[in-house]
């Protein structure tokens, strides 16, 4: 059973003296703290409930909506703590190799390949070859132990989501190399 919280500044102490010896007065004041503490504990620790790292479990959904933390398919408190921490920073690299790679990264805790169609190069001659390939796409690969149980599905949201809104794309999910180079 959890303890009751105790109000930072109890109301009977603060009665004067001509109710502090009433004992109603006494019994009526600790109701009222009882139900007043858990409001002024959690006012007098208000900004840590807006910090992933500190904030109650209960909570961390609510903030994590409020900055477009992608949540779904993270089971552990410290990858959810994360992913709202991180969320900011992923959406200033959103639409990047970068971004799609940390966002990737952070969901499944695999480092995914990624080919982008674009590319940029400097030459001194002018009318040099375009870089990069005509047809716009991207293609991410993610190789995991067992390709077959992993959730495709979750990742292709993903990658929609977090890849430039230009470019089409392919997910493929292949088994890891066994022969590392």
């Amino acid at each position: 059973m959890n303890s009751p919280v105790v109000s930072p500044c109890p109301l009977r102490d603060q009665l004067p003296g001509v109710y502090a010896e009433d004992g109603f007065a006494g019994v009526f004041a600790d109701g009222l703290d009882t139900m007043q503490a858990p409001v002024l504990n959690a006012l007098d620790c208000l900004d840590a409930y807006f910090r992933p790292g500190l904030a109650p479990v209960h909570f961390l959904d609510w903030i994590g909506g409020w900055v477009g933390a992608e949540l779904d398919g993270l089971a552990t408190e410290s990858a959810r703590r994360e992913a709202v921490g991180t969320a900011m920073a992923l959406h200033r690299r959103r639409g990047t190799a970068y971004g799609l790679e940390a966002a990737i990264r952070l969901a499944f805790d695999i480092t995914p390949e990624i080919t982008e169609s674009g590319g940029a190069a400097w030459s001194a001659r002018p009318r040099g070859p375009f870089p990069g390939d005509p047809r716009p796409g991207l293609r991410v690969v993610v190789r995991v132990p067992d390709p077959a149980a992993f959730d495709i599905r979750r990742l292709e949201t993903l990658v929609a989501a977090a890849r430039p809104a230009h470019l089409p794309f392919t997910v493929e999910v292949l088994a890891e190399r066994t022969d590392k180079r």
